[in-house]
């Protein structure tokens, strides 16, 4: 990996386009190194992974109003959408705002944690819509998502956007953009302009995971990749974009990020050097941010060692500055301790889920967030014992460059009634690569499996999971069995009509 400076520039000193991030990023894009076997394997992975948790969300209501508002661009050849007809065929971008909702919707897919937060399945929905539609097969599609995963943990390793209150989206049109253009064997002058593209329409501010949190949280990753493929389309057509987005002098990092005089270091593999970040990430094994992830798996061990939990007079996790400034009470957001908050809301107070966990001894990614769950009297009176506190050790380390000692969770003290202290503490969730019970081929498909119970019939399970097993031997067009169909009943109910649905409707009345 080369180690790239990046700084903003002042018009006049004309900063050559090789010397740009986009360019460089473009040029990883279009280089067209092999894509080695334990990467394909771990992108048929993620592929099964966004599949279960689109299974367990699909007859949510913001996945049926995204795939209403789909269902109004049909197109052909177009691409699919998870829960219908393969032969349902849509317009690229609506398909990919479609799937990236239904991926999002739960908060239960992969993720990576640097100097910044992302979800690089993120990327899967819009290459794979792009795929399916230009009728590519398994090999391209693995060359694309293998660049979409790269450039996406680069960036997330080289430029913090949360503290400057920027949406990590931010990163992921620019990653999506790349990874189209790597699918489609695009010249690095169309991948520049268009990872640009991307950045400048996908920057937006942290206020959709802030306060009163709304199913926006889902919708706002689906947004970047359809912007991605609209970005990557126009400049297909001989358009630009501005130039240079990160580095000019009204760009990204003079006035959004930390201005003129800041540096930042971008790691991006060499010429010829494979495409290996997406071994660097890792999944859910529970539908909750993933800073909960460990935290849950710390609460199940902490349950039977506490006994009675009324005995309980507080509890404090002392934990990195992320989990306390954003999930934890130094969010200074009321709404964490409000039974009556929004799902999303919940999932990102990690005083709601440690309480909940050690109620229950588990997490279930339904039942854990049902209003009458919330609202239970003694889950409500534990869950207001839980505060956060920031330990600098804990920081040092969820930042370390070191994989042996980067850590997500935090040590939990538990103060007892008569002032007995049981103590304890996890660095990972058991999941985690480094974890207890780290994920691999079989516990994906357990997940899928699980998720998919009662939604997908059986049949159609087995042939999603055998057609990710010939992945990279998957012939142009066969990639349409990249989804899943379901039962209509399995759908949910209809969706309230808008502006699409108003359109299709009055030019069906004039005809």
């Amino acid at each position: 990996m080369k180690q790239h400076r990046v700084r903003a520039y002042k018009s006049a000193e004309r900063l050559p386009r090789a010397d740009q991030l986009a360019w460089k990023i473009a040029g990883v894009a279009a280089d067209s190194v092999a894509v080695e076997p334990d990467v394909v394997e771990m992108i048929g992975n993620r592929i099964i992974d966004n599949a279960a948790v689109a299974a367990a969300s699909v007859a949510r209501r913001p996945v049926r109003s995204a795939r209403a508002q789909a269902q109004a661009h049909p197109f052909k050849p177009g691409a699919t959408v998870f829960g219908l007809s393969p032969s349902e065929r849509i317009s690229p971008e609506w398909a990919a705002w479609a799937n990236g909702v239904a991926v999002r919707e739960l908060d239960f897919h992969d993720t990576f944690l640097a100097a910044d937060y992302s979800h690089p399945g993120d990327n899967i929905p819009p290459v794979l819509a792009v795929a399916q539609h230009c009728g590519l097969g398994g090999a391209a599609l693995v060359r694309g998502l293998a660049t979409g995963y790269e450039i996406q943990v680069d960036l997330v390793k080289g430029i913090c956007l949360h503290g400057h209150k920027i949406d990590h989206i931010a990163h992921l049109g620019p990653s999506a953009a790349a990874g189209i253009g790597t699918l489609l064997n695009l010249p690095t002058e169309t991948i520049y302009q268009a990872v640009q593209q991307a950045l400048h329409v996908t920057t937006t501010t942290r206020q959709s995971r802030k306060g009163e949190i709304s199913s926006w949280k889902a919708y706002a990753p689906a947004f970047a990749g359809k912007m991605a493929i609209e970005a990557v389309d126009r400049v297909m057509r001989g358009e630009g974009a501005p130039s240079p987005a990160w580095e000019g002098e009204d760009g990204f990092i003079a006035w959004l990020l930390s201005g003129p005089k800041a540096t930042y270091i971008v790691p991006l593999p060499e010429k010829g050097e494979p495409k290996r970040a997406i071994l660097d990430t890792y999944t859910k094994e529970h539908s909750a941010e993933y800073q909960s992830q460990a935290l849950i798996d710390l609460a199940r061990r902490l349950g039977p060692k506490i006994g009675d939990l009324a005995d309980i007079e507080s509890i404090v996790i002392h934990t990195s500055h992320h989990t306390h400034h954003v999930i934890g009470t130094g969010a200074n957001d009321p709404q964490k301790m409000d039974p009556k908050a929004s799902r999303e809301t919940l999932d990102h107070s990690i005083m709601y889920v440690f309480a909940v966990a050690l109620e229950d001894g588990g997490w279930h990614h339904q039942a854990s967030y049902a209003p009458e769950r919330a609202g239970r009297p003694e889950t409500v009176a534990l869950w207001h014992k839980i505060s956060t506190v920031e330990d600098p050790e804990w920081t040092r380390r969820y930042h370390s460059i070191d994989p042996r000692e980067k850590a997500f969770g935090g040590r939990v003290v538990v103060t007892l009634r008569g002032g007995s202290v049981i103590s304890d503490e996890i660095a990972v969730a058991d999941a985690h690569p480094l974890g207890a019970r780290p994920f691999a081929r079989p516990q994906y498909i357990a997940k899928f499996r699980k998720l998919a119970e009662g939604v997908i019939a059986q049949g159609e399970q087995d042939r999603f999971l055998a057609a990710v097993e010939r992945l990279s031997s998957l012939k142009a067009g066969e990639l349409g069995e990249l989804t899943f169909s379901v039962a209509p009943d399995r759908l949910g109910p209809p969706q309230p009509s808008g502006i699409f649905d108003f359109v299709r409707g009055h030019v069906a009345t004039a005809s």
